[in-house]
């Protein structure tokens, strides 16, 4: 019987995982709440996916061809899955101009200058998000009215978060079923919690993500909600509802499962995973009570994107063989 068995250096981890099959797997586990999205506003959802896709895959292909001069890796589906977020950080009646916008802030300022994927400091999708909300906040915050036969009109602050913030409703006014399955306003990837939650499943299912980040996120935004709400509301069904409302409004779920786990901007340890989804958490709900803007998930995210290095740098792995 030949020998199987051979000596060489370092690296030895093998597996069938390639860039392009956890990529694919993002897109698969986004296409729930994609389809609940052109339910909900339309068909202009796929105008403003379609070009985001196309703009992100086209400047990075641009830039690694005859700026860079390397190897072209648009194959590789990660322009395709920055593309996708992008869009799904969007309101659905965005013009389309301002979407090419931030894909070229995506890629072109975010991605590409630090050496393309795997070298990124922030999560391009997000860096982009900040960018547009900075730079053309009327746009960003006019979001289209929830309907079965797609939107008609538009109209400001329209999100749940946006009017909590201006005290414009009571919170027990607050539709908790048509905030899970898809009857709000809002970006157009984060009106149906169930639709990410079965994308949350499928990645899990298939191993691109582990439990850590989204639980420590949720969990912190759910532990720090409550506290606040039993300060503030003296009403006991308030201490459910509060939190409750704060896990399905906004970005919670599509920043928590989909944005802060990404590989390249996340922590590589479980320890380093569970103290940056806290940070995340906390941070989100400090905005998002006290500060100027109704949502925080995704400055978090982006201010936790800079800690990274520290959290890899102080929380390690033990060694093998180590005693402690």
């Amino acid at each position: 019987m030949a020998n199987r068995f051979f000596v060489s250096p370092a690296p030895h981890a093998h597996s069938d995982y390639s860039t392009s099959r956890l990529m694919g797997d993002v897109v698969i586990a986004l296409l729930p709440a994609l389809v609940v999205s052109v339910r909900v506003f339309g068909w202009s959802v796929l105008a403003v996916t379609a070009v985001s896709i196309a703009s992100c895959v086209l400047l990075e292909f641009l830039v690694q061809k005859y700026l860079v001069k390397g190897p072209v890796t648009v194959n590789n589906l990660s322009a395709v899955v920055t593309g996708l977020l992008l869009a799904m950080n969007l309101p659905a009646n965005i013009p389309l101009w301002i979407v090419v916008i931030g894909a070229i802030v995506a890629i072109g300022v975010a991605k590409m200058p630090f050496g393309g994927l795997g070298k990124n400091i922030f999560n391009p999708a997000l860096a982009a998000r900040v960018f547009l909300l900075i730079a053309y906040p009327v746009q960003m915050t006019s979001f289209p009215t929830p309907s079965v036969e797609g939107f008609t009109d538009a109209y400001s602050g329209a999100t749940m978060l946006g009017a909590a913030k201006g005290h414009l409703v009571d919170f027990a006014s607050f539709d908790v079923a048509g905030m899970f399955t898809g009857a709000i306003g809002g970006s157009f990837g984060e009106v149906s919690a169930l639709a990410l939650l079965l994308g949350f499943a499928y990645l899990l299912m298939r191993r691109v993500i582990t439990w850590h980040i989204p639980v420590a996120v949720l969990g912190t935004m759910a532990v720090f909600a409550t506290i606040f709400a039993g300060i503030r509301f003296e009403d006991p069904s308030m201490h459910l509802l509060f939190p409750l409302f704060h896990l399905l409004a906004g970005g919670a779920m599509l920043g928590a499962i989909f944005m802060a786990t990404d590989y390249v901007t996340s922590p590589m340890t479980t320890k380093g995973m569970v103290i940056y989804g806290i940070g995340i958490g906390a941070i989100t709900m400090c905005i998002r009570l006290w500060g100027a803007y109704p949502e925080g998930m995704s400055f978090a995210i982006l201010i936790m994107n800079s800690v990274v290095p520290l959290i890899n740098k102080y929380v390690k792995p033990k060694r093998f063989g180590a005693v402690k």
